[in-house]
């Protein structure tokens, strides 16, 4: 099954590295906060919503769950729709449906209304700009790529630091209600930034269409590339079905810490304030640590390691859940913050940068899809796995040491699973360089084999001079036998 490609970074078109490619960041960077830090600033309006429908603070938890799990369980149907109609289009169609669930849920007489309005319809839009920002950013930068991915990623903390105050600042002054209708409004920005996604044209094409000459009967003639629309083959690529298997295993433990350290420190006996204040420390370091990683990655010894650097950023995140789970003060949970913002903030700099350099900007699309599909099953997992845990130990020092357990699994299988993969892609490639220098050594035998067989040939026919001095000295031979 195939559709027509409408933006699908055509082939010969260098990506630009700059230029428009920086308002292509600039809106990346605001889907990005959206998409990742919408489901958590939601929760400030959760007391509200146990107030309004008379429901338990696991009810209200569920709105939360459902836009993660749109936003990471969609990620087919956005590959499909991408590949289908572009992604500025798609992105369009999906700014308004993410504010249009937000409005509708200020009208909610239920819980049910919230978890369809906010959770499905308000995460499908999330997803749908999520999704082709990434792709159109991969289309639109290639040397700088880590540094970009890095920036790109920095618009989760700083969204979610903006947002969270927002939320409680909106509800204060105009109740959940008014509060959901003004973020409906704030959520049409993702229409502006999809705006910004221009799709990239062939310099020829773009110059026939801005001098007018491109006439309808040269549209009827020029060939339309096809594409499947959600391309399954990436499963034969061996760094893809690693990366996909230890992302999935990462997502179990990843998201852990930041959900429980406040109530962690609850548990010591600290105040609210004070506890909450870890959460702002966390962000705070996460927002530095996103570019700066970029950066690192993509120095010229780093950039071709690149799965190995992020190797080394999962084992750095698992083993501060496994150390931070001996913390029993408050200082030793605000320096499990800053190392934990360290290294998720590696973590979320380089995940999509890696599945690029594996992939390939052609597969992209297709391949972010299916991952975010696997991991929405972890992710659906991940935290309440935890919670029962936690409700069976009532210590929260297992369920960071689990975590850390998870995490550091998944470095452990994409770096060995990596390194075994590129030994067996190397001998590969030598018995391919061997078999086609074997190839060239008989072509090369053959050609002077017939070489000499027509040198042979020539002896006997020999043009102009050469053959006259044959025939003269013929002659004279036979003038010398001659009486």
């Amino acid at each position: 099954m195939g559709g027509a490609v409408v933006d699908d970074g055509p082939t010969g078109v260098k990506a630009p590295d700059g230029g428009w490619g920086w308002a292509v960041l600039a809106g990346c960077f605001v889907i990005t906060g959206f998409s990742y830090a919408f489901p958590k600033a939601v929760s400030v309006f959760f007391k509200e919503l146990i107030k309004e429908f008379h429901v338990g603070y696991s009810d209200t938890a569920w709105v939360s769950s459902i836009l993660l799990a749109m936003l990471y369980g969609t990620g087919p149907l956005c590959s499909v729709m991408v590949n289908k109609f572009g992604c500025r289009p798609v992105m369009m169609v999906g700014g308004f449906f993410a504010s249009l669930g937000m409005v509708l849920a200020s009208f909610a007489t239920s819980i049910v209304h919230i978890y369809l309005c906010v959770g499905v319809i308000t995460g499908l839009g999330l997803a749908l700009n999520f999704q082709p920002s990434l792709i159109m950013l991969n289309r639109y930068f290639s040397e700088k790529r880590p540094l970009a991915n890095g920036l790109a990623a920095a618009g989760s903390p700083v969204a979610l630091c903006c947002l969270s105050p927002l939320g409680q600042i909106l509800q204060y002054q105009y109740g959940w209600r008014g509060g959901f209708l003004i973020l409906g409004g704030i959520l049409l920005n993702c229409c502006a930034c999809a705006a910004l996604m221009r799709p990239l044209l062939p310099p020829k094409k773009a110059r026939e269409l801005k001098d007018g000459l491109l006439t309808g009967t040269d549209e009827e003639k020029t060939p339309h590339p096809k594409k499947k629309l959600l391309d399954f083959s990436v499963f034969r690529d061996r760094g893809f079905v690693i990366y996909t298997v230890a992302a999935s295993i990462m997502v179990l433990g990843l998201f852990v810490p930041p959900v429980f350290v406040v109530n962690y420190a609850k548990g010591l006996g600290y105040e609210d304030t004070t506890s909450a204040l870890l959460l702002t420390i966390l962000g705070f370091v996460d927002m530095f640590a996103r570019p700066l990683s970029g950066v690192i990655a993509g120095m010229e010894w780093v950039r071709p390691r690149c799965v190995y650097f992020f190797s080394f950023a999962m084992i750095f995140n698992g083993c501060t859940d496994l150390i931070g789970s001996q913390a029993n003060t408050y200082a030793g949970l605000v320096v499990f913050c800053i190392f934990f913002g360290i290294s998720y903030g590696m973590v979320g700099a380089l995940q999509f940068e890696v599945l690029m350099a594996i992939v390939g900007t052609e597969k992209f699309s297709s391949a972010i899809g299916l991952v975010l599909l696997m991991e929405a099953m972890a992710v659906l997992v991940g935290p309440p796995g935890a919670g029962r845990l936690l409700d069976t130990t009532q210590r929260y020092m297992y369920v960071f040491l689990l975590a850390g357990c998870e995490v550091t699994l998944s470095a452990i299988v994409i770096a060995v699973g990596n390194f075994l993969c590129m030994k067996s892609k190397a001998e590969d490639l030598c018995q391919l360089e061997m078999g086609a220098t074997a190839a060239k050594e008989e072509t090369r035998e053959g050609e002077e084999q017939r070489e000499k067989e027509n040198g042979k040939v020539a002896d006997l026919h020999l043009p102009g001079d050469a053959g006259e001095e044959v025939e003269k000295k013929g002659q004279e031979e036979v003038d010398e036998g001659c009486p």
